[in-house]
């Protein structure tokens, strides 16, 4: 399985217990959906590998307690601390509305209801304390806030987004 067509879930933080349970911090606001999984993808030295779950349960409701198949004590879990986990995109639970994943509206267009065609969404930079939709517009680049009340519109027939931003902050980069 390649990175590209993972999505990250979590990385694991620590040993539950001595017979080799480990806590995963889940990247999700809803981790009880993750509970039922059979497997998960462990990055390790670059590469993604497959490990099966034996038994999974929340734990203090936001971490996820895993028995892996093939970790049975404190040494092999020690190993895993720190790793990320992945999963392939197809396990994504399908948003509707105004709820979407980033890597989903790359390629979309970008409108405003004032402006009017702003371009083509390249990136959500979610590395700032804001995350920000990278749009490009004839090779400026304009960043917009990715901020709910801006988004008035996801169009995933007509792959738009449909923004209502303040007056002047599209001008500002032109």
């Amino acid at each position: 399985m390649q990175k590209e067509n993972c999505f990250y879930l979590g990385k694991i933080v620590k040993k539950y217990s001595f017979k080799g349970e480990l806590l995963i911090k889940l990247d999700t606001d809803e981790p009880e959906i993750f509970t039922e999984m059979e497997s998960v993808f462990v990055e390790q030295r670059k590469n993604l590998i497959p490990f099966f779950i034996e038994e999974s349960s929340l734990h203090k409701s936001e971490l996820l307690r895993v028995r892996f198949e093939d970790v049975k004590n404190e040494e092999d879990a020690n190993a895993l601390i720190g790793a990320h986990l992945y999963l392939p995109l197809e396990f994504l639970p399908k948003l509707t509305g105004n709820k979407f994943y980033y890597h989903e509206i790359i390629g979309f267009t970008a409108v405003d209801q004032s402006f009017g065609d702003i371009g083509k969404i390249t990136g959500v930079n979610d590395t700032t304390s804001q995350a920000l939709f990278e749009i490009d517009r004839d090779g400026k680049q304009i960043l917009i806030p990715v901020i709910d009340h801006f988004i008035k519109k996801v169009d995933r027939g007509q792959k738009s987004i449909l923004f209502n931003v303040p007056e002047g902050l599209i001008e500002m980069y032109l």
